[in-house]
């Protein structure tokens, strides 16, 4: 009895619809995801139960890293620039085209005003190395961080001040900080915290 040939059957499996929905998904999350600003230092919130979600506009930012330094940063370019112009008018620093157009694409910045031209100067990746290092002053002699948040304000009324604080953070750097923005009549803003988990404390 002879042998019943089966006929084969291609296994091409044809992939266009995959790839379709693979570029769909792609260009969705491309088109709604946000970036997060690249900070100079690594800092570590304290845990807190609250899930009050911060507004992703209209933003001003204040970065405390472990040893006390201070850093800001701002949504918009337009307001890093006047921020910047008024400033450097409370302190007799001009800024050129160059510097301003430098000032105005980092993602934040820590730098004494009478060093920010200098600092300017730098390369990118050199810049990111000597940012770490410095800070805004926020001492009572020079209180630079009052200047900046001051005029941050005259620029754009409708800030909200959010706080990002490292948890070994000396306290003393945190009650200046509150102290400046209560002199300032800055009462109210948000502190960032990463969420607690209540089920590994009971």
């Amino acid at each position: 009895m002879s042998k019943v040939k089966v006929a084969r059957k291609s296994t091409r499996i044809d992939m266009t619809a995959m790839s379709d929905v693979t570029v769909l998904l792609l260009t969705f999350f491309m088109l709604t995801s946000t970036f997060v600003k690249k900070e100079p230092v690594q800092v570590t919130t304290p845990a807190s139960v609250s899930e009050i979600k911060i507004p992703e506009t209209n933003i001003l930012a204040i970065l405390i890293d472990p040893a006390g330094k201070v850093f800001m940063s701002m949504d918009k370019q337009g307001d890093m620039v006047e921020t910047l112009t008024k400033v450097g008018k409370d302190y007799g620093v001009t800024f050129t085209a160059e510097e301003i157009q430098k000032f105005k694409v980092s993602s934040t910045f820590g730098v004494p005003i009478k060093k920010m031209k200098d600092y300017l100067a730098l390369k990118a990746t050199d810049q990111d190395k000597v940012l770490a290092t410095l800070g805004i002053p926020t001492d009572s002699l020079d209180n630079q961080f009052k200047s900046w948040v001051k005029n941050a304000r005259a620029t754009n009324p409708d800030f909200r001040i959010a706080i990002k604080a490292d948890a070994k953070t000396p306290y003393k750097v945190i009650k200046d900080v509150m102290t400046s923005l209560q002199d300032l009549r800055e009462n109210r803003y948000n502190l960032i915290t990463s969420l607690k988990n209540e089920t590994a404390n009971k």
